[in-house]
């Protein structure tokens, strides 16, 4: 599983036109899924995220993880980070994850975050979405875990 992190002030998605999820401070995970992943990469991959320390302590360090400042979180499913661009200029999509498999692994994924108590909220899966973010910082760190 792979993740690319963004903190952000705000951030917010849309299918259609349509606002499905909405955070103010915290992170907009943009979540791929590969073959192979199950949910034990789901589970460290959880615990990465909410434990990361990329959030300002009174002294403007990253001293601070989603946990301690009770982070909103946006997850956003993301199968082109699997993509394979190595061979020309085209996209090849052979290591994302069955769409089945992915939707219930982003979805898994969202409620572990959320079993730590953070306020998730997420995308709408295989739609086209609008991703409005204010990032901060900018903060953006990419995280994966292998199975």
């Amino acid at each position: 599983m792979r993740a690319i992190l963004q903190r952000v002030s705000h951030a917010k998605v849309l299918a259609d036109g349509v606002t499905v999820g909405e955070i103010g401070y915290g992170w907009l995970v943009l979540l791929g899924v590969r073959h192979g992943d199950a949910e034990a990469e789901a589970a460290k991959l959880a615990d990465k995220v909410v434990r990361l320390r990329m959030f300002n302590d009174g002294g403007g360090k990253f001293n601070r993880s989603a946990l301690d400042i009770n982070a909103d979180v946006l997850v956003v499913s993301q199968f082109p980070l699997y993509a394979d661009i190595s061979r020309g200029r085209r996209l090849c999509f052979v290591s994302p994850a069955d769409p089945a498999i992915a939707e219930g692994l982003v979805g898994r994924f969202a409620e572990l975050v959320a079993g730590y108590g953070l306020r998730v909220q997420t995308g709408q899966f295989g739609a086209h979405m609008e991703v409005i973010l204010n990032n901060d910082g900018p903060v953006t760190v990419s995280l994966e875990v292998e199975p």
